[in-house]
Order: structure tokens, then sequence, then C-alpha cells
């Protein structure tokens, strides 16, 4: 936030930073969700932005200080101690709404149950 970029310019230098990919242009991403969660952790306010990289990774990349990069199947991603929030909303998202996009809101208050409400939709296609 302190350089004021976009989050498209956002998850372009992270893709470079993470997995060594140059994101040139707008359709190399594609932004499929943003989720607002209210006091994650208990305490935390969030503004997430979700892309799907549609550039081909043609080998694995170098681990970083961040951790190693890997393909991971569902039922090992189910295994992991992921957060709440991702295992309701996140994965889900993916499932039904990576081709197109939905913005949505989490209230993660600890004392009560998750809730994850969906404020927009906008169905797309498969590409062909």
């Amino acid at each position: 936030m302190p350089t004021g970029e976009s989050p498209f310019e956002c998850a372009a230098r992270e893709v470079g930073e993470e997995i060594g990919l140059k994101i040139i242009a707008e359709r190399d991403l594609h932004l499929f969700a943003m989720i607002a969660e209210k006091a994650y952790e208990g305490h935390s306010h969030w503004l997430m932005f979700l892309f799907r990289c549609q550039v081909p990774i043609n080998a694995l990349p170098p681990t970083i200080d961040e951790g190693r990069f890997g393909f991971y199947s569902r039922a090992a991603i189910e295994r992991l101690p992921l957060p709440e929030t991702d295992r309701q909303a996140l994965w889900p998202i993916w499932d039904r709404h990576r081709h197109g996009f939905v913005a949505l809101r989490a209230d993660c208050h600890p004392s009560q149950k998750l809730d994850v409400v969906v404020e927009q939709l906008i169905p797309g296609l498969p590409p062909s």
C-alpha cells in the first residue's frame, strides 16, 4: 500500500517474486474474487484480491524465503493447517467462480460462526 500499487500491479510483482514469471499484460492475470474479511483472527480487517495466473509454468520455481512452490491434490490441501475462511470461502470460490468474478464479505469474529456473504457475482465462461 505505501507504494500505491494497484491490486493488478501487486499480483504481477508477487508472481514475479515468488515464481519467477513475468506478467506484462492484464490478460496474463484474471481477477476472479475480492474478499473483505472482518475481524480476521479476532482483530484485523483484510481486503484480499484473488487472481488466476494465466501464464503457464514450465518448471517448478526455486525455493524462496516464503516457502517452496508445489502442486497439491485437494485431499492434501484439506490436511494443511489453513485458516477457516480458506476452507469455507476461498476454495469454493475457486471451484465455482474462477472464470468469472465474485465479491464477498466474511465476518470472521471468533465468538461467532463464520459468515460469508456474496455481494456481487458475475458469471464467466471457461476458456474454449
